[in-house]
């Protein structure tokens, strides 16, 4: 299933920075960043899972956001893309 993660973490000290990096660096692991604060990650349930718990871990509940927008596995019709950055097909392979 695609599932869209976004956040919002409070910077104002060095430990929000620091938590900001440790999130940004997990769903790195799991998708693609489409715009700063916000991943696209195919996930079955278990990575799903998984990957919240983690992202829960890092984040302090007091200062700082996380949301998760469950797509489905029939996502293509749900997106629409604008402007200057390429799009891209989650499911197909991806060259860096």
């Amino acid at each position: 299933m695609l599932v869209l993660i976004t956040y919002d973490v409070n910077t104002e000290d060095a430990a929000g920075r620091r938590r900001l990096r440790q999130i940004a660096k997990q769903c790195v692991n799991y998708g693609q960043r489409v715009q700063c604060s916000v991943f696209e990650c195919l996930l079955d349930t278990a990575q799903c899972k998984l990957l919240q718990a983690k992202l829960l871990s890092i984040m302090d509940q007091e200062k700082d956001s996380l949301r998760f927008y469950y797509l489905g596995n029939r996502y293509e019709n749900k997106i629409e893309h604008f402007g200057s950055k390429a799009s891209y097909l989650p499911e197909e392979p991806l060259i860096l």
